[in-house]
């Protein structure tokens, strides 16, 4: 998961760009930037941090230009190299830069290919480099000195026949415009608003949520759908084609459950709304399981799962308290390498009130369970709170399956349902009672809010790998990639890749 942004305007974009990345930190935490273009020279800051660390009074000062792109990032196999943070950067042809949200499937194959067929090196580990040189050649084989939207649109189509996998994407081409476009399945979100400036003309803004569009005063248009390009040139004006046959929406069923912000509209589906039928639908599992139960308060884990927990007690009728106070300066636990520093986090990050715990019954709501290191660690602090007994829900179904598709799932093995029943889970992290959300009921609470779409993303719930590319060989490459063990050891390190010796 990354946020990525881009902005045509009729003034600098700098702030703008800064303002909406920071709108979009809950999507990646290890990385951020910015590149501007002003006429013909671009400027680029970026390096690892929060948004508020990696910018500063003089960079921003130095990023100048109508027209720019953002990125932030975490990483999704474990690498926080600051020679991976984005957006990416070739010269050839005209000045590309690009910056990326997802994962491609086919990779490591297409890296050989640019090495030998198209001659391009990759200085990386990062899919997101290898998308952007393969964009790069197919824009080149054109062999135009200025090019057109028509142009551009054929440039993403070669990329739809050659990259698999999940990928929301902005570019920017020096001295032409700004291109978004989103992989044929749509499977990470992006969309596109407007606004009329001062002197009134439009002004364009590419975003992975409507939120970053809010913040800035952008009217949101719409998703980008699957397999469709959006091109907005240097003037302002605005082209959009589907470039992809067969395109279908699949997009991830995760974004309504953690990923995005619950302010944000998703392929037209609320993310708030979407979380409170998740906490309806839960509600109607626990009575329809223990009729009878004793549960006296229910208690979020904050942040993502408080819409859900709320709706589940109004259902239930019983006490919604907020029993834990988060400390907002530390990260998102779910993406910090290495279980140590996970665990550590946690105690950092939360902080409960006894006074709500004390001789109750408490219903912990989570949005999901991963790893299972934070719901232990948190049903430990609710116990040393005084509480009597620690039920533990989840708004999603158990998580046994790697996402492929541009999460950081760990290793299947390192997944706390991984090969567990639901009873061996709550003995693992030490609840009296867990209850998950069913799968067909999570999709019913999404697919309500846009029955258009049919099918989503759910392959880190059942396996289902909707761009039908996924075999044993390849969940086996990156659970070694995503091992805590891996990532504890590359920590800190270059990438550094020999492609003459891997072919």
């Amino acid at each position: 998961m990354c946020g990525i942004v881009g902005i045509v305007s009729n003034e600098n974009v700098n702030q703008d760009l800064y303002d909406a990345l920071t709108v979009l930190q809950h999507r990646g935490q290890d990385a951020a930037g910015i590149v501007t273009s002003d006429g013909g020279r671009l400027h680029l800051r970026k390096d690892n941090g929060l948004v508020r660390d990696v910018f500063r009074t003089k960079h921003m000062l130095n990023l100048v230009g109508n027209m720019g792109i953002g990125h932030v990032r975490y990483p999704t196999a474990g690498r926080s190299s600051s020679s991976e943070a984005q957006p990416f950067y070739v010269n050839s042809p005209y000045g590309i830069t690009l910056a990326h949200n997802g994962n491609l499937t086919n990779s490591e194959a297409l890296k050989k290919e640019l090495f030998v067929e198209d001659q391009r090196h990759i200085n990386t580990d990062s899919d997101s480099e290898v998308l952007l040189n393969v964009f790069a050649h197919e824009l080149q084989r054109l062999g135009k000195l200025r090019l057109n939207a028509d142009d551009v649109f054929d440039a993403v189509s070669a990329v739809h026949k050659r990259c698999r996998g999940a990928y929301a994407v902005v570019t920017m081409i020096t001295g032409f415009g700004i291109l978004g476009f989103r992989d044929p399945h749509g499977i990470r979100p992006i969309v596109y608003g407007q606004r009329i400036s001062e002197s009134g003309q439009h002004e364009y803004m590419i975003a992975s949520e409507s939120v970053a569009l809010d913040a800035q005063g952008f009217e949101l248009v719409r998703d980008i759908r699957p397999g469709e390009a959006v091109f907005i040139d240097k003037s302002g004006e605005l082209f959009t084609r589907e470039c992809a046959e067969n395109a279908v929406a699949n997009p991830c069923i995760f974004e309504y459950v953690y990923l995005a912000r619950p302010d944000s509209i998703i392929d037209d589906i609320s993310v708030y709304k979407a979380r409170l039928r998740m906490g309806e639908r839960l509600a109607e599992k626990i009575v329809s399981e223990r009729p009878d139960h004793d549960i006296d308060v229910v208690i979020p884990i904050p942040d993502t799962s408080r819409t859900s927990a709320l709706q589940l007690a109004n259902a239930l009728n019983v006490n919604f308290r907020e029993g834990f106070i988060k400390n907002r300066y530390i990260g998102r636990t779910f993406i910090m390498p290495g279980q140590k520093e996970r665990k550590k986090s946690v105690r950092q990050k939360l902080n409960a009130i006894d006074l709500e715990f004390k001789g109750k019954n408490v219903l912990l709501v989570d949005d999901s369970i991963v790893r299972g290191t934070t719901s232990e660690q948190i049903i430990k602090m609710a116990r040393e709170a005084g509480a009597n007994k620690v039920y533990f829900a989840s708004a999603a179904p158990p998580v046994r399956y790697a996402n492929v598709y541009g999460i950081d799932m760990p290793a299947i093995d390192e997944l706390i349902a991984g090969g567990r029943t639901e009873a061996e889970v709550a003995d693992e992290i030490g609840a009296d009672w867990i209850i998950y959300q069913d799968l067909d009921d999570l999709i019913a609470t999404v697919h309500e809010g846009n029955p258009e779409i049919t099918q989503f993303d759910t392959s880190c719930f059942d396996a289902h790998y909707v761009t039908g590319d996924i075999d044993g060989e390849y969940l086996e490459s990156i659970g070694i990639k995503r091992s805590d063990s891996v990532k504890e050891s590359r920590k800190g390190s270059e990438t550094i890749i020999d492609l003459h010796n891997s072919i």
